[in-house]
């Protein structure tokens, strides 16, 4: 049953108990502190919160959250300043260095959402210009995409520049008549499909899966040359679309040695893209913070995460 009332902590521990049955643990901090980075996207941010409300109402950690760029991530588990990231997307080269070179970190297993990279339309543009999804007709409707950025070549808008994309490669291997234009940030991305749909503007963007808005708005994917294992193994050369991701978590050396339950119930989270996207639905849709839609998606669910309790 969906909760239907916007709740604040308080409130949300009471509920908790009401729903579950059982008194929420206020011994937070007692057994050590987790420090979890945070990372620009709402589904992130969404896993993060129910993580870190298990850690601390059910195995009484502390959890210190800090909002910092992927990259920034890696590079502070060889000093120690971040413990988990809750949801990776590849980064192979990231491992290479610090899980294969330099040793300071592990995969603590897979999340258990699928991860989908791609480029999208709104689905109106597809029933209006039939061939659109097509890749190798794209540069007939490149002048559809044409902005002040980019002049007499069609725009891609992708988002933060950080984020995993192979597409200034692909325009070029393509031989696409299209440049890359960074918005800075998922909820540009968002804020672009929401117009282009409502407006009936063409948009040609980056996005990817698990995410909420599907629930809300309609895009079509473009079909890229199919993925197959090693045609991205090359940045520079990559001319197919971007594989399937299968997200993992990653932590520190350090965390997973001593990390004891915490550690366990990083190792044992794993959910759905549907789950997710009930969280991040509830943190956009309904305008809670992230904590009262973990709170929330906690007190529904408990049959789902009750086996990831360390005992």
């Amino acid at each position: 049953m969906r909760l239907k009332t916007l709740v604040g902590p308080l409130v949300a521990a009471l509920l908790l108990t009401a729903c579950t049955g059982e008194e929420p643990e206020t011994a937070a901090g007692s057994k050590g502190t987790v420090n979890l980075d945070i990372h620009a996207w709402v589904g992130y941010e969404a896993q993060a919160a129910v993580l870190a409300y298990l850690l601390e109402r059910e195995l009484g950690y502390k959890v210190n959250k800090r909002a910092v760029k992927e990259d920034q991530s890696w590079r502070d588990f060889e000093s120690g300043k971040v413990d988990v990231i809750i949801e990776n997307w590849g980064h192979p080269d990231l491992k290479k260095e610090y899980i294969e070179k330099k040793k300071v970190a592990l995969s603590a297993g897979l999340t258990g959402n699928k991860g989908v990279i791609g480029w999208y339309v709104p689905e109106w543009m597809v029933k209006k210009y039939p061939g659109i999804t097509d890749y190798r007709n794209l540069n007939d409707f490149a002048h559809l995409f044409r902005t002040e950025k980019t002049g007499n070549a069609g725009q891609i808008l992708d988002g933060d520049p950080t984020f995993v994309t192979n597409d200034e490669a692909l325009v070029k291997n393509l031989k696409l008549n299209y440049k890359v234009v960074y918005s800075g940030s998922e909820d540009a991305l968002i804020k672009a499909a929401q117009a282009a749909t409502r407006n009936r503007t063409p948009l040609l963007m980056y996005f990817y899966e698990p995410q909420w808005l599907f629930t809300k708005v309609k895009l079509v994917k473009i079909a890229l040359p199919p993925y197959a294992v090693g045609c991205d193994a090359d940045a520079a050369k990559v001319a197919c679309d971007y594989p399937p991701y299968l997200l993992d978590k990653i932590v520190s050396k350090r965390f997973a040695e001593n990390g004891g339950k915490a550690y366990e119930l990083v190792r044992n989270f794993n959910w759905t893209n549907d789950d997710q996207n009930a969280v991040a639905g509830d943190m956009i849709n309904e305008k809670m913070t992230a904590e009262e839609a973990a709170v929330r998606w906690v007190a529904e669910n408990k049959i789902v995460w009750k086996d990831w309790i360390p005992r």
